[in-house]
């Protein structure tokens, strides 16, 4: 019996002075109530059986899921927003003095502390600005002013992410009347411009047209004018060789433009020059 009790007084002894801390952990090690270390790397350690106790934490990368916040805008306009926060335990013993190793406590405090920095980021941006192109910028600023609030928890954080900012339904349909009528303006401007590029194209092209008709009557006027003073040429050359043939033939058109019509009706001299080659000839 006395062997019995020997066995399992050595078995506790034993599993009292060995410890494991796993590489997904943190531990911290008490003496008699008081915090003695807290630097321990993964692996096997010993401790004072039944004088000192460990105490082990979660040493993975943790998530902050937050509910849904409402902050004001510089406009004094409210925005949901929805974020997380990604974190991990970076000195257990402030850690362990800061909240007592409650995870929830710390989950409180760092909530806090984000939403603080968040209230100073939103309250310093108009709505445009928060939820248009400077989501990343409110998380770089945000991470570099709580870093030290944090560093007091014993925690670090890896990283914080906006997943949506939305506007109340009123803020909503302010905005996108103010969108609408920013677009119709845009619109309009363009409409604008867009018919004065057309009366300039068109009062070119009038321009051009006129230019173009205003050449073409004077090229024709003067191909019409050397065609002209070339026929008088010839008439005169034709003429000056044989005078009296030039004068018949000229005759003879008379002639057919005066005889042309059926009810055409003269009243001339029959012995008047203007019949001389019906009466034998000229004279």
């Amino acid at each position: 019996m006395t062997l019995a009790v020997a066995v399992v007084v050595a078995l506790l002894v034993v599993s009292n002075t060995f410890f494991i801390v796993d590489q997904r952990e943190r531990a911290i090690l008490f003496q008699v109530g008081e915090l003695k270390d807290a630097q321990f790397s993964p692996g096997l350690h010993i401790k004072i059986p039944f004088f000192h106790t460990v105490r082990k934490f979660d040493g993975r990368l943790l998530t902050l899921d937050n509910q849904t916040e409402n902050f004001l805008t510089v406009e004094k306009k409210n925005v949901e927003v929805d974020f997380f926060v990604k974190w991990r335990i970076a000195d257990p013993a402030t850690y362990y003095r800061a909240t007592g190793g409650q995870e929830l406590v710390a989950m409180d405090r760092l909530s806090a502390i984000i939403n603080r920095g968040l209230r100073d980021e939103f309250g310093s941006r108009t709505i445009q600005q928060a939820v248009s192109d400077e989501r990343d910028v409110i998380m770089q600023e945000l991470e570099r002013k709580v870093v030290k609030n944090v560093a007091e928890l014993g925690i670090e954080i890896v990283d914080v992410r906006i997943k949506s900012i939305n506007l109340p339904q009123a803020v909503s349909e302010s905005v996108y009347d103010r969108m609408r009528a920013e677009r119709a303006r845009v619109a309009a401007d363009l409409r604008a411009r867009g018919a004065e590029e057309a009366e300039r194209i068109r009062a070119d092209a009038d321009r051009q047209a006129q230019v173009i008709l205003a050449n073409a009557y004077k090229t024709a006027e003067q191909l019409r004018g050397e065609g002209d003073a070339k026929a008088a040429e010839i008439y005169a050359k034709a003429y000056g060789q044989d005078p009296e043939f030039y004068s018949f033939y000229r005759s003879l058109n008379v002639y057919r433009n005066s005889f042309g019509g059926g009810q055409d009706l003269l009243v001339v001299q029959p012995q008047g020059p203007f019949f001389q080659y019906f009466n034998g000839g000229a004279k």
